[in-house]
C-alpha cells in the first residue's frame, strides 16, 4: 500500500484474519476504483478467495455501516449484489473504519456495451429492466433515505424531493456559473416541485446512483451476457420514474430496457412529459455543482426542457 493511504499491510492482514481466520493470508493487494474518502482494494488470499475491502484510515465513518444495510436490502429484493462479509466503525484505539465484501467478477457497463454486440446489449439491458420491476416492487411505508437506525420520514414524495433538491440547489446558487434567467427558472421549478412531481404512486425502494461504474455485467460460457452485481449503492424509498429518468439522462439504459421495465406497467405521459425534464433538471444541477463545467451544456438543456413546464 502507499504511504499516502496510511493503510499498512498489518492492518490488511489482521482485517483478513479476523474474517477467515488465523490461518489466513495475504497474496496481493490491487486498488481499485474508488471514492475520494475511502481506498478501495481487492484483497487476493494465498487459498485463492478474493474480497473487497473499502477502507477509512482515522476516521469514524458510519457509510460502511450504511452501505452494508443497503446492500442487504437490495440482496434481499432479488438484486444481484456482493456478500457482505463484515464491517467496522473505527474508535481512537482502532481508528480504521471499513467495509469487507466478497469480490464481484465483471465488467463496468460501458465496457460491457463495446464488448457485447447490440443484440446481446439489448438482452443485458431487458435482465437489468427485469431486476429493476423486482427492485421497484418493493414498497415502504414513507418516502427517505434507507438508514439502519431508520431517519426522517415523509408521508408525501414532493416534500421529501424538495429536501433532496434545495441543498445541491443553495450550494450552485453560489457558484457563477448560471446566469440571472437560469437561476430564475430553477427557482421557478423549486417552487412548483409540489405539483410538478407529484404523482398516485408508493413509495418503493430504489438504488438511486444507477450509472456505468455501478454496474457489473458477465458473459457467461454460452456468449450470453448478465448483470453480475448493482454497487455502491444510495438507497431511498422514492419514486421509482427518478431512478428511470436518471438512467435515460445518462444514457445508462435505451429503449430496449425501456420497453422491457414498461411491460407490466406503461409509464405514463406525465413521466415523458413533466415528471423526467424535472427530474433530469435536478441530476444535472448536482452534477454541474460536483464536476463543473463541463455539464454546463446539457443543463442548458434540460433548462430548455422545463422552461414550458413553469
Amino acid at each position: 500500500m502507499s504511504q499516502d493511504t496510511d493503510i499498512s499491510w498489518p492492518v490488511l492482514r489482521r482485517i483478513v484474519q479476523d474474517w477467515a481466520g488465523s490461518s489466513a493470508e495475504l497474496a496481493e493487494v490491487q486498488p481499485l476504483d474508488g471514492g475520494c474518502i475511502s481506498t478501495t482494494v481487492a484483497l487476493t488470499l494465498q487459498s485463492g478467495t478474493k474480497a473487497v475491502l473499502k477502507i477509512s484510515a482515522h476516521r469514524v465513518d458510519h457509510s460502511y455501516q450504511r452501505e452494508a444495510h443497503q446492500l442487504e436490502l437490495l440482496r434481499a429484493a432479488g438484486v444481484p449484489v456482493p456478500v457482505v462479509h463484515c464491517w467496522k466503525i473505527g474508535t481512537l484505539d482502532d481508528p480504521f473504519s471499513y467495509l469487507l465484501m466478497d469480490f464481484v467478477d465483471g465488467i463496468d457497463w460501458g465496457r460491457a456495451r463495446r464488448h457485447a454486440s447490440p443484440e446481446q446489449f439489448e438482452e443485458l439491458q431487458v435482465h437489468l429492466a427485469e431486476i429493476l420491476r423486482g427492485l421497484h416492487a418493493v414498497k415502504g411505508e414513507r418516502y427517505g433515505r434507507a438508514e439502519p437506525a431508520g431517519g426522517d420520514a415523509f408521508e408525501r414524495w414532493p416534500a421529501f424531493y424538495h429536501g433532496i433538491f434545495e441543498p445541491i440547489w443553495k450550494e450552485l446558487e453560489k457558484k457563477p456559473l448560471l446566469g440571472v434567467k437560469e437561476r430564475k427558472l430553477v427557482n421557478r421549478v423549486r417552487d412548483r416541485l409540489d405539483r410538478l412531481v407529484a404523482h398516485d404512486d408508493q413509495p418503493r425502494l430504489t438504488h438511486w446512483d444507477l450509472w456505468s461504474s455501478n454496474l457489473l455485467a458477465r458473459c457467461d460460457e454460452n456468449g450470453k451476457w448478465r448483470v453480475a452485481a448493482l454497487l455502491d449503492p444510495n438507497c431511498k424509498y422514492a419514486h421509482s420514474e427518478a431512478e428511470l429518468a436518471y438512467m435515460e439522462l445518462f444514457q445508462t439504459v435505451g429503449p430496449a430496457f425501456m420497453k422491457a421495465y414498461g411491460r407490466e406497467k406503461r409509464l405514463s405521459e406525465e413521466y415523458h412529459r413533466v415528471r423526467k425534464p424535472v427530474y433530469q433538471l435536478h441530476s444535472l444541477l448536482n452534477h454541474v455543482h460536483l464536476f463543473g463545467e463541463q455539464y454546463a451544456k446539457p443543463l442548458a438543456g434540460a433548462l430548455e426542457r422545463v422552461a414550458a413546464l413553469v
